[in-house]
């Protein structure tokens, strides 16, 4: 069992965002619903409740109302292999939403997410500083990152 799990306040569409997000990972699934009562505060059979994992990883949902919002001081980073794998997810994730610069979207539930090449980390924390501030440059310049891009600036050295 996974010993920390985020939890997602969404206002009344927590059942649609479990099945959008189900949707859009591999190897995700709905693990479990739970609905309002008769006696609950929220609309009979509504969802309250709702357990899903993403790629193996659980996620709770709850429709708990207006009295909370989304923002980009928490964000989910999803590290990514291919190129083909970052378009695939920011297309799908940004429908409705918006894109952000460096990576960042926000989807139409207003969860931020951070779609990012497996070997950034690597291109931006490099031993030559020099390639790593190109990349940062480069970055700085993208929306959605766009891996050969990225390599390109790391190879570009400055002349003096």
């Amino acid at each position: 069992m996974q010993q920390i799990t985020p939890f997602l306040w969404f206002n009344d569409n927590a059942e649609e965002a479990i099945n959008f997000y189900t949707s859009i990972f591999k190897n995700s699934k709905i693990v479990s619903l739970h609905r309002y009562g008769k006696e609950g505060p929220g609309k009979e059979g509504a969802l309250m409740t709702g357990t899903f994992q993403l790629d193996g990883q659980e996620f709770m949902a709850l429709n708990g109302g207006p009295k909370f919002h989304f923002s980009e001081a928490v964000s989910f980073f999803v590290s990514c292999e291919t190129q083909q794998e970052i378009d695939e997810l920011w297309e799908k994730l940004s429908e409705g939403g918006e894109t952000q610069m460096c990576g960042w979207l926000k989807d139409k539930y207003g969860v931020s997410w951070q779609v990012i090449p497996s070997e950034l980390e690597e291109l931006l924390h490099g031993e030559d500083a020099e390639k790593s501030r190109n990349v940062m440059n480069a970055m700085l310049q993208m929306d959605k990152l766009d891996i050969k891009e990225l390599k390109q600036a790391y190879e570009e050295t400055t002349i003096k």
